[in-house]
């Protein structure tokens, strides 16, 4: 079999040790050389362990096999370290050596991605001997994707792949149908389309087997789209209809299908990103991380998904490790972002605010807000240009009491109260003497002043009157003066609000008065602003604008407080309904009250704590549970040993659920539940007269001593108990917070500074003259906002590119810098440790066969030199060596000392067998020649018996043949 295998071009694989012909061949193969005869060695290694009239047959299937031994390989667990699929992936690779063609690897190439051998792929079939051309590593790219092998997809890459050519939208679908069976990303997949059970033709890639059948970018879009929120446009949105835009199940149509499929992906590198994000593969994921460019923006992106994944996930385990590697992707952001900070802030702080085209439109500081990414909001450049943008143009060391005073007074802007920067002085230098940014990693020089030159405000004039309404605008279109008018004006109208429930609210015939009149116009103001930021703030579609409104909690408060205060209005103007309209306008203050904590976000010290109280809140939920519990248990039997004649429900309620409240605040009516304190009183037992409240109900005596008892085990759990469970939920909240109370309140600060950056100038009641203004500003004059670039910011193509190439610059310095640090980390100093360790092994296995190979050297050198001495010997007697000198003797010097044997062994091996060659002709002649000598004298000398002319027998040995010695 394994000659018939080596002649059809098929490798074999022999096991030493297994005994049999596999010994006898492996051992024959190893003792002798490529183009020495195996006939005679496998006769006398097979003679006696096979048939005599087999034999000859056998060592011509041995000789034929040695004629082709490159296709033999032979292992040895007692020899190396390398695994057994190791030792058959290196015989295929080199059974293939034979042909130069690269398309003749293909088969061994997909074997060592199907088994994850990329040190053999590396190392055999990338050495360099071999040109691969892109289309042939298209196939094997696939492969290693949809199998989780990016070390392979890196060196396919590394050795010619172009993934811009390889990845078209029909390859894209590809491998998302291949999605793994149990992977959320198949599920939501199928989800959206249902599950194909027709069969199927079999496809061209063995891992698309189980693939979906219909699977569109389309429906990945609309995954992307509900995991992404409405921050981002739709992905893949030209791919298909208009009619679909994500939503079907069917998909394309076939024509469309013809037209899209064939075509590039314009960012193959972002597109297998989202890919690799959405099967949650991690070295993958990072690998086509750093190749795609808009670092930031995709490492923020990915958080997002991931973690909108892990709440869909229903595996803990899938679900932590989507939450690892989010957390790991925020790091990389913000690793990212602070190495472009250090290198220059102005190009930090546009990145932060430019419209990201991979990411549907979104900027970094939404994607960070959309993935929660505290950590980023928290670092020095975010807080730097959110600090900028909340003081706007004036110096943000300006005290508060001038902001109020200016406030009040107007005409102090145009004094020296108030200190204004220049936004042109801080990002744009001297047009005199342009300051150019020189990166040191590249020789791209960008000016600044050409950067920044897009949607700046030209200097104005050093006229008084431009001068004096610059600093009108740069006072009131700041956040802080926003935030700080309506503060002011919201306590104000706290307190009308207060005054008109309390001093000022007749009754309907009497008519409402001046002040609530003046409140209801300052309630529809506050509508009117609340209508302008859920319809008309953002350029999305007014559904996403109202649904990104109602996701506000202190919109939702808003709401409910305006809500509630329409529905108090209306009670409050019929006389059958007044006092519902009071009652609902006093719990609607409340509300307007508590509204008010939203202001103590913009503080460092009580912005954390909202974030406790909101936190405490659901533990004293979720204490409520446990205590009601007690109190229902306690509370119906107290209630049914006491007093089981009545039958009075309000009263039932009150004794069940409200008397063991109070009773674990201290209020224990003893005279009620003790028999011993029971004063005698007018009562009955009978329910008729305790129902028609003839007479109090009389208290049940008996068992008495039970409900003393079960007093003192209630109050035992409830109080000590339970309560003590509370103050640890809530003292291991506030350490939780308080050790990130200043990432949480940098976290939540940019949602107020964005939330006062969109408001207009006045607050309520005044805000209508400014609602005004911006309508005849926006659609009548046409002008559009200037305070839009300072957190959205569009860029030209050319900008943007520019931008993305600095990014991708400083990108790769941290990387260097991180891979520097792992270096010289203990964990990977033990690897490196170990990967010696296990090439010093490999080398002392060398050295034995080594060993091996010299003493077969030194034995066939022992051979040659009695061969030697034997032919001086036979010269010696004969008579061609009469009269001549005697034959050289070596000194003991002149013998060649073992290290020089070794030095020189390899380079002489051949020149020993050549030697050995001409020592063959050169015995056998002279065994001849001296033959022919005995051969005279016997016919001049018959009667000598010790000369004998008979032809000696000649054998291998006798005329020197060679003996078999290791290559």
């Amino acid at each position: 079999r394994v000659s018939e295998a080596v002649h059809s071009s098929i490798p074999c694989l022999l096991l030493s040790g297994s005994g049999g012909t596999a010994d006898c061949l492996a051992e024959l193969l190893e003792e002798t050389l490529p183009g020495e005869s195996l006939k005679i060695k496998a006769l006398e290694k097979m003679r006696g362990k096979f048939p005599d009239n087999e034999l000859a047959e056998l060592a011509e299937e041995a000789e034929r096999i040695g004629a082709k031994r490159e296709l033999v390989t032979i292992y040895s667990d007692q020899e190396g370290l390398e695994e057994f699929e190791t030792i058959l992936l290196k015989a295929l690779v080199k059974a293939c050596r034979r042909k130069s063609e690269a398309a003749s690897y293909l088969d061994e190439l997909r074997l060592a991605v199907a088994w994850n051998r990329v040190d053999i792929a590396s190392t055999e079939l990338f050495c360099g001997d071999i040109v691969w051309e892109p289309h042939l590593l298209q196939d094997p790219m696939r492969d290693a994707l949809l199998g989780d092998r990016p070390e392979l997809v890196r060196l396919f890459v590394e050795n010619g792949l172009d993934v811009g050519q390889f990845l078209t939208w029909g390859q894209l679908e590809n491998l998302y149908a291949g999605a793994p069976e149990g992977s959320l990303l198949r599920h939501l997949l199928e989800q959206r389309q249902g599950v194909s059970r027709e069969p199927t033709s079999p496809p061209e890639c063995p891992l698309l087997d189980r693939s979906l059948s219909d699977c569109h970018l389309s429906q990945v879009a609309r995954i992307l789209h509900e995991l992404l929120g409405d921050i981002c446009a739709p992905f893949y949105v030209g791919l298909y209809s208009a009619s679909q835009k994500g939503m079907g199940t069917k998909g394309l149509l076939p024509k469309a299908e013809a037209l899209y499929r064939t075509e590039l992906s314009p960012n193959p590198w972002t597109d297998l990103f989202i890919w690799a994000v959405l099967l949650n593969r991690g070295e993958m994921a990072m690998y086509f991380w750093e190749m795609a460019p808009d670092a930031v923006a995709g490492a923020l992106g990915a958080a997002r998904i991931l973690r909108e994944l892990s709440h869909q996930e229903m595996e803990a385990e899938e679900a932590a490790s989507m939450k690892d590697l989010a957390l790991r992707f925020e790091n990389l952001a913000i690793g990212v972002f602070n190495e472009c900070y250090r290198n220059g802030e102005p190009r930090a702080y546009k990145l932060l605010i430019r419209r990201s085209n991979l990411w549907g439109g979104a900027t970094i500081l939404q994607l960070a807000h959309q993935a929660d990414a505290r950590l980023f909001f928290a670092q020095d450049g975010v807080q730097s240009l959110l600090t900028q943008n909340w003081w706007g143009e004036m110096e943000q060391s300006t005290p508060v009491w001038k902001l109020l005073l200016t406030f009040f007074c107007p005409p102090l802007i145009f004094t020296s109260l108030i200190t204004f920067r220049s936004m042109d002085d801080d990002l744009r230098p001297d047009p005199s003497q342009p300051f150019e940014l020189d990166n040191l990693d590249t020789d791209v020089k960008t000016i600044i002043g050409d950067m920044m030159s897009e949607n700046m405000d030209s200097p104005s004039p050093h006229s008084p009157r431009r001068f004096w309404l610059q600093h009108w605008r740069q006072f009131w279109r700041a956040p802080v003066t926003a935030f700080l008018g309506n503060v002011v004006m919201y306590l104000l109208f706290l307190f009308l609000f207060s005054y008109v429930l309390l001093m000022d609210f007749a009754a309907p015939p009497a008519g409402p008065s001046a002040s609530e009149i003046v409140l209801y116009i300052w309630v529809f103001t506050l509508v009117c602003e609340e209508v302008r930021q859920g319809c008309f703030v953002g350029s999305q579609p007014l559904l996403q604008r109202v649904r990104r409104y109602l996701q506000d909690t202190w919109n939702q408060f808003d709401i409910t407080a305006l809500l509630l205060f329409m529905l108090g209005v209306a009670c409050r103007l019929f006389p059958e309904s007044f006092e519902s309209g009071r009652t609902i306008l006093c719990l609607d203050f409340m509300v307007f009250t508590l509204r008010l904590i939203h202001i103590f976000a913009v503080n460092k010290q009580l912005g954390p704590k909202m974030i406790i109280v909101g936190k405490m809140m659901k533990d004293v939920f979720l204490f409520l549970f446990f205590l009601g519990v007690w109190l229902v248990a306690y509370g119906v039997t107290t209630e049914g040993l006491l007093l089981p004649h009545d039958r009075r429900l309000p009263w039932i309620f009150r004794r069940v659920f409200y008397r063991p409240y109070l009773q674990i605040f201290g209020q224990i009516p003893l005279n009620e539940i003790d028999a011993a304190l029971i004063a005698a009183a007018n009562c009955t037992y009978d329910p008729v007269a305790i129902l028609m409240e003839e007479a109090q109900p009389c208290t049940n005596t008996y068992a008495n001593w039970l409900v003393l008892i079960l007093l003192v085990v209630f109050l035992l759990v409830a109080n000590i108990l339970l309560l003590n469970l509370l103050i640890a939920m809530f003292s291991y909240t506030f350490a939780k917070v308080q050790g990130n109370s200043d990432i949480y309140w940098k976290s939540q600060r940019y949602n107020l500074i964005l939330e006062y950056h969109s408001r207009p100038a006045l607050a309520p009641p005044f805000i209508l003259i400014s609602h005004l203004h911006l309508f005849i500003k926006r659609h009548v004059r046409k002008v559009q906002s200037t305070k839009g670039r300072h957190f959205l910011l569009e860029l030209s193509e050319t900008q943007d590119a520019r931008l993305l190439t600095w990014e991708s610059v400083q990108k790769e310095n941290y990387l260097v810098a991180q891979k520097r640090q792992k270096r010289d980390s203990d964990t990977e100093r033990l690897r490196r440790t170990s990967q010696k360790v296990d090439q010093v092994l490999r080398q002392l296995s060398e050295i034995k066969e080594s060993e091996r190979r010299l003493r077969t050297l030194e034995t066939e050198m022992e051979y040659c030199t009695t061969a030697l001495a034997w032919m001086v010997d036979v010269l010696a007697q004969s008579d061609i060596a009469k009269g001549k000198k005697a034959p050289p003797a070596r000194k003991k010097s002149e013998l060649p000392k073992f290290p020089e044997v070794l030095e020189c062994q390899f380079s002489h091996l051949m020149l020993i067998q050549r030697f050995k060659l001409i020592i063959h002709a050169i015995t056998g002649r002279a065994i001849l020649h001296f033959q022919r000598v005995q051969c005279l004298s016997h016919l001049s000398h018959p009667q000598n018996p010790d000369v004998s002319c008979h032809e000696p027998e000649i054998t291998g040995h006798s005329l020197g043949h060679p003996r078999p010695y290791d290559r």
